[in-house]
């Protein structure tokens, strides 16, 4: 096996462990559902820090977020990014715990075209023929779910655009993966200490509670969230864009598989409508794509 072959196998398996455990990392959500969504994500934040930070010590990359912290710019773009990840994180642990997981892989779903659109409105992009009608259609999908479901698309909506934004964000800012997601979750650890804080002195709080299973539970919420990073990161040095590209749709089937198969969430006409939709929206950008891939060759 040639050198290159070697490094597209490695990154195919780093993109099918990344996008994978995203994919099914509701069940673990699940599992704390014991737990209200705010303390689930404050747990996130708090064991995310350590863990995080324990790695970029065993690594000796601290330098590398001591930089960080002298660059004014890259720190502020942090700051919103992570302001993006904390709502987008809270949101998808509340539709897991209350039974929506299938409208949050809607969400997913649609983030590519809240791509595109975030491409036309801030980077005026221009738009191909093919990538105006998977917005139209990705558009059409939403209001299929607006009709049918009141405020159904409000979910699926906020984590597109929140986590749409939380990328382009980080396509801008000249930080690595994990000394960027320290710096996201220590600037909102104090936020979530303090919430935790406040849950122990009112005599709720896990802590307190002498659960050893649920808290530890709660502490592998840190490693959840990094080791899936760190393989993401692997894989996009190793694959070309339009491969890992994707890879991005693998997290969301699975969390609508998850959402019908494991979880009994029911799909009422209006979320297959829209689903049927949002799908003809992504295999018209998929071509889209193929074909842009073809015209550079």
């Amino acid at each position: 096996m040639s050198s290159a072959d070697a490094q597209l196998t490695r990154g195919t398996l780093y993109a099918t462990l990344a996008y994978g455990a995203w994919g099914v990392v509701p069940i673990f959500w699940k599992l704390l559902e014991r737990l209200e969504a705010l303390e689930i994500l404050a747990h996130r934040v708090l064991w995310s820090v350590v863990f995080v930070a324990a790695a970029l010590v065993a690594t000796r990359r601290m330098g590398a977020f001591v930089a960080v912290l002298g660059d004014r710019k890259t720190l502020s773009l942090l700051l919103a990014s992570a302001l993006l990840i904390a709502v987008n994180w809270g949101i998808f642990i509340w539709a897991v715990l209350v039974g929506r997981l299938v409208d949050a892989s809607l969400g997913y779903f649609v983030n590519p075209l809240a791509n595109v659109a975030l491409g036309v409105v801030l980077l005026r992009e221009r738009l191909r023929p093919l990538q105006w009608a998977a917005v139209a259609l990705g558009a059409a999908g939403l209001g299929i779910m607006l009709l049918a479901r009141g405020a159904g698309p409000l979910v699926p909506l906020t984590l597109a655009c929140t986590f749409a934004a939380y990328g382009l964000i980080r396509k801008v800012a000249k930080v690595e993966s994990l000394v960027g997601l320290f710096v996201e979750t220590l600037v909102t650890a104090p936020l979530a200490i303090g919430y935790l804080v406040v849950r122990e002195v009112r005599g709720d709080g896990l802590f307190g509670r002498g659960e050893l299973g649920l808290l530890a539970l709660a502490c592998l919420a840190g490693p959840i969230t990094a080791l899936p990073l760190a393989s993401f990161a692997a894989a996009a040095r190793r694959l070309p864009l339009s491969t890992l590209g994707f890879f991005q749709y693998l997290a969301p089937t699975l969390q609508f598989l998850t959402a019908v198969v494991l979880f009994g969430e029911q799909l009422d006409p209006g979320r297959l409508a829209a689903f049927a939709v949002i799908w003809a929206a992504l295999t018209l950008i998929a071509l889209d794509a193929a074909r842009a891939r073809r015209a550079t060759l």
